[in-house]
C-alpha cells in the first residue's frame, strides 16, 4: 500500500495548514492560537468528540468507526515551538521575533490533522482512534501533563504511536527501533562557594574559578572511567556564572549548569551520584563547598517491540523504507505516553535540510503525504473494519 491518493489530494490543503503554523509558532504551553486551530478544524471535520484544556493547552479529538471493537488507538502530535531567531528567508518565515518552529511540530500537527480529516470521512475502522494534540514538548512536560490529567483513562486509550521528522532521511522514509530508543534528560546546577578577593592575591582566597576549572574536567570522569563503555552516558557543563564580571576580583561563588543524557536507569543513578560526590570533593580539594541541585526531567523514551515491529510494517507498506533508527541523545517527552501504554515512536524523513533545532531548518511539504498514510494505515490495519 503506497501513499493514499487522498493525502496527495490534500497536499495542498495541509501544506497551507502547516504553513500558517510556522508562520504563527508558540512556545510551551502557550499554544492558545495552535490549540484553537486544531479545534476548530476537527469539528470541522466531524470528529465526535473535541476536548480542550487536557494537559493545560492540550487537544483531543476522538473519531469512532463504522463499527466498535472497543479497541482505542491514540495518535499523538506535538504542537509548540522554540525560542529561536529564525533566519530561513521563507515565504511563511515566523512573525513573530524570537520564536519559531525549528523542530517540525508544525508538520507534525498538520499531518495528524490530515490524518484526521481522512479518518472521519472514511471511518473504515473497527474501533476508535483519539487524536493527541499535545503542547510544550520542547522542555515542558507537556505529554506528562496530558497524562496526569487522565487521559489515557478517560478514553480508554489502549496503545499510542508518535511520530517525528528526520533531517538528513530521504524525504518520506522511515527508521524505528524497539526498546530504548530517546535519551532521559535531565539537568543540574552546582553552586561554588570560596572566598573571594583580589585577583593579586590568589593567597588570600578560595578560588572558585580553579574549582570548577578542575570540576569541569573531573566530571567527564563519570563517562570515561565509572560508566561501562558499552552503555550510553552524556556529562555537558553548558553554561558558567560568576558572583563578579570584574577582571581583578576572584569570586566568592561561581555555578555551574549542564545536562546529562542516559539510555538506563542504571546510568541515570550512577550520574546523579557522582555528580555529588565529584562537586563535594572538588570543592573540598580546594577549601571550598559545592551545593548540587539535581533534577529528573523526562526518562528514556522506550519502544514496544510488538508495536515497533507492526508501526515498522505500516512504514515499510507506505514508503517501502523502514530502516534501523541509531539511539538519539536527545529527549521525548513521548516517553511518559509510553509508559503509561504501549506503542511505539518511529522516524520521518525530512530530507536534506538543516537540522532541527537551527534557525534556518524548515519542514520538508512533500513528506506530509507519507506521514498522513502512515497515521492512517496504523488505525486501518490495526483496527481492521469488520
Amino acid at each position: 500500500m503506497p501513499v493514499k491518493n487522498r493525502f496527495a489530494e490534500l497536499l495542498p490543503e495541509i501544506t497551507e495548514w502547516r504553513r500558517d503554523l510556522h508562520e504563527n509558532p508558540e512556545i510551551l504551553f502557550d499554544t492558545h492560537r495552535t490549540s484553537g486551530l486544531v479545534a476548530e478544524k476537527l469539528r470541522a471535520f466531524g470528529c465526535d468528540e473535541v476536548v480542550e484544556g487536557i494537559g493545560r493547552t492540550g487537544v483531543v479529538g476522538v473519531i469512532r468507526g463504522k463499527t466498535d471493537s472497543g479497541k482505542v488507538i491514540g495518535l499523538r502530535a506535538d504542537m509548540d515551538a522554540l525560542p529561536i531567531h529564525e533566519q530561513t528567508g521563507r515565504p511563511w518565515a515566523s512573525k513573530t521575533d524570537g520564536a519559531m518552529h525549528a523542530c517540525g511540530h508544525d508538520g507534525h500537527t498538520s499531518m495528524l490533522l490530515g490524518a484526521g480529516k481522512y479518518l472521519a470521512e472514511t471511518r473504515n475502522f473497527d474501533g476508535t482512534v483519539v487524536l493527541i494534540f499535545q503542547p510544550a514538548e520542547e522542555g515542558g512536560g507537556g505529554g506528562k501533563e496530558m497524562c496526569d490529567d487522565g487521559m489515557m483513562d478517560r478514553w480508554n486509550i489502549q496503545e499510542v504511536y508518535g511520530m517525528h521528522n528526520w533531517p538528513g532521511r530521504p524525504v518520506g522514509s522511515f527508521a524505528i527501533r524497539p526498546g530504548a530508543f530517546f535519551a532521559a534528560t535531565d539537568v543540574f546546577s552546582i553552586e561554588l562557594e570560596g572566598k573571594g578577593g583580589h585577583a593579586a592575591k590568589p593567597h588570600e582566597v578560595v578560588d572558585t574559578g580553579l574549582m570548577a576549572a578542575h570540576l569541569i574536567t573531573a566530571l567527564q570522569s563519570i563517562v570515561s572511567r565509572n560508566a561501562d563503555p558499552v552503555d550510553q552516558i552524556v556529562v555537558s557543563v553548558t553554561s558558567m556564572e560568576s558572583s563578579s564580571k570584574a577582571f581583578n576580583v576572584i569570586p566568592q561563588r561561581v555555578q555551574l549548569k549542564g545536562t546529562v543524557r542516559t539510555m538506563s536507569p542504571e546510568m541515570r543513578d550512577l550520574a546523579e551520584k557522582r555528580i555529588g560526590e565529584i562537586s563535594a570533593g572538588i570543592a573540598a580539594t580546594f577549601g571550598g563547598t559545592a551545593q548540587v541541585d539535581y533534577q529528573r526531567n523526562y526518562p528514556v523514551m522506550v519502544n514496544h517491540e510488538e508495536q515497533t515491529e507492526f508501526a515498522a510494517e505500516v512504514a515499510r507498506a507506505v514508503s517501502g523504507i523502514c530502516d534501523e533508527a541509531p539511539l538519539v541523545m536527545g529527549g521525548e517527552d513521548f516517553a511518559f505516553m509510553l509508559e503509561e501504554r504501549p506503542g511505539a515512536y518511529i522516524l520521518v524523513g525530512n530530507g536534506d535540510t538543516a537540522p532541527v533545532h537551527h534557525p534556518e531548518y524548515d519542514f520538508t511539504d512533500e513528506a506530509i503525504p507519507a506521514g498522513c498514510s502512515w497515521w492512517a494505515e496504523i488505525v486501518e490495519r490495526r483496527l481492521p473494519a469488520a
